[in-house]
């Protein structure tokens, strides 16, 4: 009688379909090349993504590589509930570009990281659609990425992503706020929503605590959507429309500092921009807060400290311009179809915001 001898184990046995993943791979890189501008070379099976600095940086006397980090936290959460996977990739890039830009700089190239328990093309191919729609708002390409198969390390049906962006600032055009001083206007831009802070506060009121439903309607609110649609509103990109300011004012740099309002809303972010001896004073009267703020809030019997250290509120950045300066850098955002509102200005204190 022969002896049976066992099957040896594959890659697949192990959960990982590499067949699967090829195949995704090179379905994605069309998507890619929608982002593609001039100074891209394609490097479609190569290890890396290669950028050329070509004669667009002749502009840049001194160019200065601008780089930065991030995911989206537990938004992926409302994502995996709602299987609705086609903006969370713009959330990605926002956060981001909107870091970068706060300094000046202008976006060059993302990568991302988009990892999971088992390649599922039709959510993964949704993802990148979002990240593709994100680096076209923001003007920067997606020159490459990884996608990791990891069976046993997500819970099945989940993934995670990040992004690494690189732009490009003047190095003597760098925004630091260090020219800040009293009396400067505090001007604020609307933010699309929640933007992707504070979703784990988020799910422990509406779900934990209120018990509700993604797909329960909110008009006894006075909201004419879904708690999941409300929730899952990507978050705006305000590259396009702070550069043109910043290429339309060569001279000098009209906004003296920015703020990204991400975690840690006004409390942590606008003092990371101020210089010693300064704050900042708020009228929380000059705007109005979107109403899913005040629902968060009311359901789950919030401090307001509480709300504007965690939210941003419904102002998703913050520029900080000289008196003088004030109704110039209004228009030209009018003009650029970004509306911005003076919410505050800045007065002597330690490096602190104010709710007034």
């Amino acid at each position: 009688m022969t002896k049976k001898t066992k099957k040896g184990l594959s890659y697949r046995d192990a959960g990982v379909d590499v067949d699967t993943k090829g195949q995704f791979t090179t379905d994605i890189y069309s998507k890619m090349q929608t982002t593609f501008g001039p100074r891209v070379i394609e490097n479609p099976d190569g290890f890396g993504g290669l950028f050329a600095l070509n004669s667009r940086f002749k502009k840049y006397r001194q160019p200065v590589l601008v780089s930065s980090t991030d995911g989206v936290g537990t938004k992926l959460k409302i994502a995996f509930m709602m299987d609705k996977h086609d903006t969370i990739g713009i959330d990605l890039v926002a956060m981001c570009v909107n870091d970068i830009v706060v300094l000046g700089a202008e976006p060059l190239f993302l990568l991302d990281y988009l990892a999971s328990s088992k390649i599922v093309p039709r959510v993964l191919h949704e993802v990148l659609d979002g990240i593709v729609e994100g680096c076209h708002q923001a003007d920067c390409a997606l020159i490459g990425g990884e996608t990791p198969e990891m069976p046993g390390f997500y819970h099945e049906g989940e993934y995670d992503i990040a992004g690494f962006v690189v732009g490009v600032v003047e190095k003597d055009k760098i925004i630091t706020g260090k020219t800040i001083k009293a009396g400067d206007r505090v001007i604020g831009l609307q933010s699309s929503g929640i933007h992707s802070n504070g979703f784990s506060l988020v799910r422990k009121v509406f779900f934990d605590r209120a018990k509700m439903k993604t797909n329960q309607s909110l008009k006894k609110y006075g909201l004419n959507t879904t708690l999941g649609e409300e929730l899952i509103r990507p978050t705006k990109i305000y590259v396009k429309s702070i550069l043109k300011i910043l290429n339309k004012h060569t001279t000098k740099n009209v906004i003296k500092g920015m703020a990204h309002i991400t975690g840690g809303g006004f409390l942590d972010n606008v003092p990371r921009i101020l210089p010693e001896g300064y704050a900042v004073a708020l009228e929380r009267k000059r705007w109005d807060v979107p109403k899913i703020f005040k629902i968060i809030q009311d359901v789950g019997e919030i401090a307001d400290q509480e709300m504007f250290h965690v939210f941003n509120m419904g102002i998703g950045m913050v520029l900080v311009v000289s008196k003088s300066d004030v109704e110039t850098v209004l228009n030209d955002l009018k003009h650029g179809k970004e509306p911005g509102i003076v919410i505050g200005e800045v007065t002597r204190g330690d490096r602190m915001v104010q709710i007034v």
